[in-house]
């Protein structure tokens, strides 16, 4: 009954975001509370829901000042000059310009970070899609489709996790996936190729010229004020030393990241506008997309925490192990890549890596599959994971890209779920993970 409910509480919520009848901050309240009442659960939702919130806490701070820190930093400039180069090599062809967006969101996504990729590769190439004309959705599902084939490095949270949660060596993870992560990245490459040659076909060539100046006067950020008054060239090294500190530290995680960010966004508001007045409406400026993002943030936390306290989500770990039949044990690490899909779709890497991954290596390694295989398989559906409502980045991707959540997840779902199997079959074809 409870896998029943779990099952059906995500399928209510998805139709109801994709049809647009509720919007998902919303949904992510209403939708868990309803299905907790009917499972009976009701005077236990209060501290579900708060224990939830809690879960995610240090995630919504930390987007709250990685939004105000990049904020910043496209408001003094700092992508200006990479914003120029990707123009002057892309020009007006959309097919170019989608391969840019791809490879410029994979070589950003070498962080490990959602939150990094996405505000860097839609602040450089959105105001170019606007220009052009081109659709945004196009923007979104490249970037996340090369964070989620980047995601799978150790700094970047599944591979640790699953390192972790079974106690094995990262490099005997990691090492042998590389290949697997490079059929991945070609197919994203593919997909910008066919996505870039349909927008070319249906915009043609553009034979236009562009200035910075044009391009950031399309972007969200710069829509609303005069551009040039806060732009700081003179600081652009000092504001690209402070932002590779920054990547650093969060690779090497010498701090937790959204105290990482805190400290970052202070420094770079005190070295770029000194001036207390000025301070005050860059951080008001930004403050809409914040509350946008963190507010659905904290909203994905009232979800995951009823479906956590309700033992709905491991009732439907459960309920997906027990129907594989003895007779497939040999093929569990394939079983096991192509389930990591739905599994980490529908729960966060925590609850799954820590929860759901032991389960399987244990169940796996009574038919004499090794864990490492298991380890590598349930890292192959990221993915899919990316595109998942409970990853508090896809907010601020759609957000910044000014597109709906549930338009977003009906046009990415087949290219994501294509990156996965690509990237699951070259894992077999390599012997990375065995029948």
């Amino acid at each position: 009954m409870l896998a029943f409910l779990g099952f059906s509480m995500i399928v209510v919520f998805m139709f109801l975001i994709i049809t647009k009848r509720m919007s998902a901050l919303v949904s992510l309240i209403v939708i868990p509370i309803l299905f907790a009442l009917i499972g009976g659960f009701g005077p236990g939702i209060g501290e579900m829901m708060l224990e939830g919130v809690k879960q995610v806490a240090p995630t919504g701070v930390m987007l709250m000042f990685a939004i105000l820190y990049f904020g910043i930093m496209i408001d003094a400039g700092l992508f200006d000059p990479l914003v120029s180069k990707i123009l002057g090599i892309v020009k007006g062809d959309p097919l170019k310009i989608v391969l840019g967006t791809a490879i410029l969101s994979m070589l950003v996504a070498l962080d490990g970070d959602g939150t990094t990729t996405y505000m860097i590769t839609v602040s450089a190439m959105l105001p170019l899609y606007k220009r052009i004309g081109m659709n945004p959705l196009i923007l979104t599902c490249v970037a996340m489709l090369s964070f989620g084939v980047m995601n799978m490095t150790p700094w970047g949270g599944p591979t640790a996790r699953a390192v972790a949660a079974l106690q094995l060596d990262v490099a005997d993870v990691f090492t042998p996936l590389i290949p697997v992560m490079a059929a991945g990245i070609l197919w994203n490459l593919f997909t910008a190729f066919v996505l870039g040659k349909k927008e070319r076909k249906r915009l043609g060539v553009a034979k236009i010229q562009y200035s910075t100046e044009e391009m950031l006067a399309l972007s969200q950020q710069s829509a609303a004020l005069a551009v040039e008054d806060y732009k700081r060239p003179k600081l652009l090294w000092v504001n690209l030393a402070l932002t590779i500190t920054l990547l650093i530290c969060l690779i090497t995680s010498v701090l937790p990241l959204s105290t990482l960010f805190m400290i970052a966004f202070v420094i770079a508001l005190m070295i770029n506008y000194p001036n207390l007045d000025d301070q005050k409406e860059r951080i008001s400026s930004h403050a809409g997309n914040v509350l946008a993002v963190v507010g659905l943030v904290f909203a994905s936390g009232v979800f995951t925490g009823i479906l956590s306290g309700t033992e709905m989500v491991d009732a439907m770990a459960n309920s997906l192990v027990a129907v594989i039949p003895e007779s497939l044990g040999s093929y569990f690490a394939v079983i096991t890549a192509v389930t990591s899909i739905p599994f980490t779709y529908f729960m966060a890497n925590d609850p799954y890596y820590f929860g759901v991954l032991p389960i399987l290596a244990q169940t796996a390694a009574s038919y004499g599959v090794d864990p490492v295989e298991i380890a590598r398989a349930s890292i192959l559906g990221q993915p899919v994971h990316a595109m998942s409502p409970l990853m508090a980045s896809a907010y601020l991707l759609v957000g910044m890209a000014g597109v709906e959540f549930g338009d977003h997840q009906k046009f990415i779902f087949k290219w994501a779920l294509g990156s996965s199997f690509v990237m699951i079959i070259a894992a077999i074809i390599m012997g990375v993970i065995t029948f």
